[in-house]
């Protein structure tokens, strides 16, 4: 409709200097009339490229998740690329195959694995991108992790601070054997914490419990069972490995006449969207950032940059209403 060929098209419609000015202004009356737009899907593949991110996460629905996605995503689409999510569960044992068979290193640029499993992490389509790492990490691969060791300490420190000495860890993750090491390394700041205050570590007081909320629930019950259900004898603070497990232990303790903060103080992890309303002590963990940064550093990566170090940004300590010195127990 133009009178000129497609090449010509493209160029007018790309600002191309060697495309006169009229026939530029007569390409692009002819676009608008037919509502033509290129398609940056087609540039990006005549260029060897697809524009687009792999974000592979067990979960996509928790809040962690999607508040680390929410970021990416913020990111990824003001450089122009598409984000593509590939939810794939736990366990990496039967994923691994799975990935492969995506032919992931053909629909993307690049890779931000979300808290993958240790095998997921060493699986061969994910050494034929640029990766980058989130909340897991792996040597030789760029990667964004809040510092668990300090989250932890920063909890357990705080209710030491307040004269708590019987200091209950909930806890570890179910999941390790894939190689998650975020329960644990808050765990060993925990102890930290414990041994460097002098109070020895009791190990009936850490649990596994994972990180959501029925996992709290469910860890404030297993607590009451070690005590035979005398809430005098429960510990007198707790440290949950996240605000959801902190929310559970707050609605169980509530069923039990256990107050908060009163007979029991609380620390979560996170910050998460709820802990405000929960008036929740909370070891604050920039999980927006994370997505973040890591969209960056991959997109650094496609451009041409090397980045191998895991960056780790520091927690920090929120203090609200669900933490108080213990009070004096009555002889009796």
């Amino acid at each position: 409709m133009a009178g000129v060929s497609p090449a010509t098209v493209s160029r007018a419609l790309r600002g191309h200097k060697a495309v006169s000015p009229d026939t530029r202004g007569r390409v692009q009356r002819v676009a608008a009339e037919l509502g033509y737009v290129p398609s940056a899907y087609a540039a990006a593949l005549a260029r060897g490229r697809s524009n687009t991110i792999g974000l592979v996460a067990p979960w996509v629905s928790r809040w962690f998740f999607a508040t680390v996605i929410e970021g990416v995503q913020e990111v990824v689409a003001e450089a122009g690329f598409d984000l593509m999510l590939y939810p794939i569960g736990a366990n990496s044992e039967l994923q691994t195959a799975e990935l492969a068979a995506l032919g992931l290193h053909k629909r993307v640029d690049g890779v931000i694995g979300l808290a993958l499993p240790y095998e997921l992490r060493r699986a061969s389509v994910m050494r034929q991108l640029p990766v980058v790492t989130v909340g897991t990490s792996s040597p030789g691969v760029a990667g964004v992790q809040v510092d668990d060791h300090e989250v932890g300490y920063l909890a357990t420190r705080h209710l030491i601070e307040l004269g708590h000495r019987r200091i209950a860890f909930l806890g570890l993750d179910p999941a390790d054997v894939y190689g998650f090491k975020v329960a644990d390394d808050r765990c060993e700041g925990y102890t930290r914490a414990l041994r460097q205050a002098g109070i020895e570590v009791d190990t009936g007081l850490i649990l596994v419990t994972g990180f959501h909320i029925e996992a709290g629930e469910q860890a404030f019950a297993e607590l009451l069972i070690r005590c035979d259900y005398e809430t005098s004898r429960l510990p007198t603070a707790i440290v949950a490995v996240s605000d959801e497990v902190a929310f559970g232990v707050m609605h169980a303790a509530r069923q039990w006449g256990v107050r908060v903060p009163a007979d029991l103080s609380i620390v979560g992890v996170d910050d998460h969207d709820f802990a405000r309303l929960f008036d929740l002590t909370t070891v604050a963990q920039p999980v927006i950032d994370q997505g973040r940064i890591a969209a960056r550093l991959v997109l650094e990566i496609i451009a041409g940059g090397t980045h191998r170090d895991v960056t780790r940004l520091a927690p920090g300590l929120i203090v609200r209403g669900s933490t108080r010195p213990p009070q004096l127990q009555t002889p009796g």
